[in-house]
């Protein structure tokens, strides 16, 4: 079975942040599965990438890999509130995320994550 697996920006900017090739992780932890990038965390990176520094360059390689993501159309403006939202409604079956308040919010709602674990592994929790 193919999992819808959200990357929030967070997850997108991991290659550059922290030095994890994020859709091998995925690979690995999640087998089958069909990456999903809101349209709120593309316009998060693409904000974050009109900046200087390591943070802009995190977010336009984050950018970049969006592009190989599904889109995926919400209605709110805040990012995690949206994952949030596509978690709790099965619109996906996993979230991507380094985010500590995000991940304890889709537990919560019953969804899995995929987070780092050490210094560049993903590991999966479940609620």
């Amino acid at each position: 079975m193919t999992e819808r697996v959200a990357l929030d920006a967070n997850a997108l900017m991991m290659p550059v942040e922290v030095g994890v090739r994020v859709f091998e992780e995925l690979d690995r932890v999640c087998g089958d599965y069909d990456p999903v990038v809101p349209d709120v965390v593309a316009d998060e990176l693409a904000s974050l990438a009109d900046g200087n520094g390591e943070e802009a360059t995190a977010a336009a390689v984050g950018t970049d890999l969006a592009a190989r993501c599904s889109d995926q159309e919400t209605d709110g403006q805040y990012a995690d509130d949206e994952i949030v939202a596509l978690a709790d409604a099965g619109a996906v079956d996993v979230v991507c995320t380094n985010d500590g308040p995000l991940r304890e919010r889709v537990l919560a709602a019953g969804t899995p994550v995929v987070h780092l674990r050490g210094r560049n592994r993903l590991t999966r929790t479940h609620p």
